[in-house]
């Protein structure tokens, strides 16, 4: 059969137009796109306490874990360091009848959020018992209790295991040491000598874990054997714990003080 050169052209412009139809068709969906909307830098001159308009404090012992420390409000415990940190500090010293002191701030009363990304940049201390997180409850946990309210750790860490950290949700079903997660574990390298960003990207149905924009771990209401308890607002906690169930004590290896230095806390809602 004779081919005209009519006939060629038409064949080169149907290829092309094919072509270019994989080339510039359908793409997966878009980047999140995100707007600031709460931040603290920690701001200001050495032993100021954090921005009260930000921030409150849980005052007291054992809040439910069997920890060992007394925390307290005091700038021995909870201050800026002058350089643009937080930082929360861990002592060994007979207090309230108790042998050691830190600190836990929270966002309680103050703000909170339902959904968005919430992330914090963090150089975490290290040692045996030595137990810091950052973290979120429900606001209304006052009122259903926990594990109720639902609990997001955004980042949990055994001082003795300065190679990883945790992502955990708890619910009711799923708490305690049946709380969902899973570890993030670095190589060649310590969170304790060096800051590492932490964050949750948190929508209606899916949350996901990063540290240092890897993601680690990501959770959809199927994977929960109970109900999903994250659709409403919660509240951000910053502490270390000394002691409890889930790191055991300190030692005689365990040095004092231990320092969480936090560079920032940030929170952002998506605009598309």
């Amino acid at each position: 059969m004779k081919i005209s050169l009519r006939h060629i052209l038409l064949l080169l412009f149907a290829s092309a137009a094919a072509l270019t139809f994989v080339a510039c068709g359908p793409s997966g969906p878009a980047e999140p796109v995100w707007e600031l909307v709460w931040q603290d830098e920690f701001e200001g001159p050495a032993g100021q306490l954090p921005d009260s308009s930000k921030w409150t404090y849980d005052i007291g012992t054992d809040w439910g874990n069997n920890q060992l420390e007394y925390d307290t409000d005091r700038t021995s415990n909870v201050s800026l360091d002058g350089d643009g940190n937080l930082a929360i500090v861990a002592r060994q010293e007979s207090y309230e009848g108790s042998a050691y002191t830190s600190a836990r701030i929270l966002t309680r009363g103050k703000f909170t959020t339902a959904y968005g990304k919430i992330e914090a940049r963090i150089q975490l201390p290290w040692g045996q018992g030595i137990w810091p997180a950052f973290w979120m409850l429900g606001d209304d946990f006052e009122t259903v209790g926990w594990p109720a309210c639902g609990e997001i750790d955004i980042m949990e860490y055994r001082g003795q295991d300065v190679t990883r950290v945790l992502g955990t949700v708890h619910g009711p079903g799923y708490s305690g040491g049946n709380g969902v997660g899973a570890e993030y574990e670095l190589v060649q390298d310590r969170f304790d000598t060096g800051f590492h960003t932490f964050t949750l990207e948190w929508g209606i149905d899916y949350m996901k874990w990063y540290v240092d924009g890897v993601l680690f771990l990501s959770l959809i209401p199927d994977s929960l054997p109970s109900d999903w308890v994250f659709d409403h607002p919660f509240y951000i906690i910053l502490n270390v714990a000394v002691g409890g169930s889930f790191v055991g004590s300190p030692n005689q290896y365990t040095v004092f003080p231990q320092t969480m230095l936090v560079d920032y806390v940030r929170v952002y809602q998506q605009l598309n």
